[in-house]
């Protein structure tokens, strides 16, 4: 029976259905698993979520491979040991297994492929301490090891750390270029299970990170079908989950999305990676904020902290939707100072210009947006360059510039539009009403805010719903100004002249100047800079 067993859980193996193979390693009789059968069955059982059985699998064939002399073998176990162990928060054990590992690596050539394996693990190590340039040098030993020796699953490993590495040091194209190589021997097959699982979300994670949002669909794309053609798979379907939901998100599904975070959630405590749990719990937080569910949106953020995960961005603009701009902007100015790359910068810039613009501080968020501009040119990621053009534009409004918003708005609508994230699009059109607006075009204004509404209505954007609301409303001017009035304070704020305001509404000079005077005295200011705050304070623009 036990041999029939056998054939069976290395039969299932082979076709990658973990569940067999593991239910045939189980089954079969005490002491007739041989070291690979151990090594296979701790695979199957980390596929599968059962971290307890992988570990128990690795430490008895760690141990019979050093008893026989495999020292190869052995250090292999170690290293798997080393990097399960602390996937799963288990720092000691984790510390521990990599120290033996260091330990056993003495008694090898000098050129045996475990050599590059080691170089991974010093490169976590490396990471962990914050020394980027000598984990950056560990992962270009491992690739050349790799390449050296022919082994497929350290040269993608090693290669997928490469570009992330690449990536945070500003390189960005060359960074997804050799995720993109990383990704390919992925695809084609020649990367054991566990290997590809952890470069396939390494890299579409990369690509996310920068918004590369046309890689990160192909590659969850080329995940779901990894996913899909093993039976029982479990670990790595969390991340898949999560990849799933954000385009879902991008693309308007916001009910899809949060039944794919929900089921991220449920499959991350399967295999008891509470960590990631937090991502996952952020990812969910996001869409209710934009639903304007605020208090479960806030539950979802606390719930993304309490794991360990970072709340912020998407915590600060909740706060500025309700009020809190001060607690906002405090949080938005330590994110900053805390970003340590470009990568991580990049991440944070199109949400802290909206922070500061929500907290009229327009010299801050005129600053940020030349740096993002910057980012994205260098970045050439399509949904970095959407997200600048976009935040430019809004920092042009607000400047009281709304023919120089015009050109980045335009080129911000275009690119959404190509990248299909209907939410940004809209958004976008509001802003375009606005600047058609305080150049006197009402017509078009309102054929933007329309389409606007129409979407968010669609979407169940009630934030945004009631934004749009109130700048199609009825007029009910502020101050007890007229009409025309308000016409000529839209002017003023947008910066004209007297002289151009006369033109543009076909009166005299002063006809403009004696409605200047009148608003003056109604609004109490004394300055065209303090009327035109007054216009941006009470939306006339």
């Amino acid at each position: 029976m036990g041999v029939g067993e056998l054939e069976r859980a290395r039969a299932g193996f082979e076709r990658g259905d973990w569940a067999a193979a593991h239910a045939g390693w189980v089954a079969s009789a005490p002491g007739t698993l041989s070291v690979q059968d151990l090594t296979d069955l701790a695979t199957a059982a980390e596929l599968l979520g059962r971290h307890t059985e992988a570990v128990a699998a690795l430490q008895d064939a760690f141990a019979r491979s050093l008893e026989g002399g495999e020292l190869p073998r052995a250090v292999h176990c170690a290293f798997r040991l080393a990097m399960t162990t602390a996937a799963h928060s288990q720092p000691a054990l984790s510390a521990g297994w990599a120290a033996r590992v260091e330990e056993l690596l003495d008694t090898l050539d000098a050129d045996a492929v475990e050599h590059g394996w080691v170089a991974m693990l010093r490169m976590f190590r490396a990471l962990g301490a914050g020394a980027y340039d000598e984990a950056g040098a560990c992962a270009d030993r491992a690739a050349a090891v790799g390449r050296g020796h022919h082994d497929t699953d350290l040269v993608a490993m090693a290669t997928c750390a490469r570009g992330r590495f690449a990536m945070y040091a500003g390189r960005v194209p060359a960074g997804l270029a050799l995720l993109d190589e990383s990704m390919v021997r992925v695809v084609a097959g020649e990367t054991s299970p566990v290997i590809a699982g952890h470069v396939y979300c390494t890299a579409i994670e990369g690509c996310q990170e920068v918004g590369d949002l046309a890689r990160v669909a192909e590659w969850t794309a080329a995940l779901e079908r990894w996913c899909a053609r093993q039976p029982g798979l479990l670990a790595f379907t969390g991340q898949c989950a999560v990849h799933r939901g954000q385009l879902l998100r991008l693309h308007g599904d916001w009910p899809g999305a949060l039944a794919e975070f929900a089921d991220a959630e449920r499959r991350y405590r399967q295999v008891h990676a509470l960590d990631a749990v937090g991502l996952a719990s952020y990812e969910r937080g996001e869409v209710l904020r934009l639903l304007g569910q605020h208090a479960d949106a806030e539950a979802a953020f606390d719930r993304a902290s309490d794991h360990g995960y970072e709340p912020q961005p998407g915590l600060a603009l909740l706060w500025v939707a309700r009020g809190r701009t001060g607690a906002a902007r405090a949080a938005v100015g330590r994110l900053l100072t805390e970003a340590a790359g470009p990568v991580q910068r990049a991440r944070l810039l199109g949400p802290a210009v909206d922070v500061l613009l929500a907290c009229d501080d327009q010299g801050a968020a005129r600053d940020l947006v030349d740096d993002l501009d910057r980012l994205a040119a260098e970045f050439g990621c399509a949904g970095l360059l959407a997200t600048a053009a976009a935040a430019h534009g809004a920092v042009e409004l607000a400047g009281g510039d709304p023919a120089g918003a015009l050109p980045y708005l335009r080129k911000a609508y275009a690119a959404w539009v190509a990248l299909d994230g209907p939410h940004e699009v809209a958004r976008v059109r509001v802003q375009l009403a606005r600047a058609l607006r305080s150049m006197g075009d009402h017509d078009s204004a309102r054929v933007e805010l329309e389409a606007a509404r129409r979407t968010f209505a669609a979407l169940g954007a009630a934030p945004d719903l009631a934004q749009v609301g109130r700048l199609m409303a009825p007029e009910v001017l502020p101050a007890g100004l007229t009409g025309r009035e308000a016409q000529v304070l839209r002017l003023v704020a947008a910066g004209r002249s007297n002289a151009q305001i006369a033109d543009e509404l076909v009166l005299s000079e002063k006809t403009v100047a004696r409605h200047l005077s009148n608003i003056f005295t109604k609004l109490d200011v004394h300055s065209r800079t303090a009327a035109a705050a007054f216009a941006f304070e009470h939306d006339l623009m």
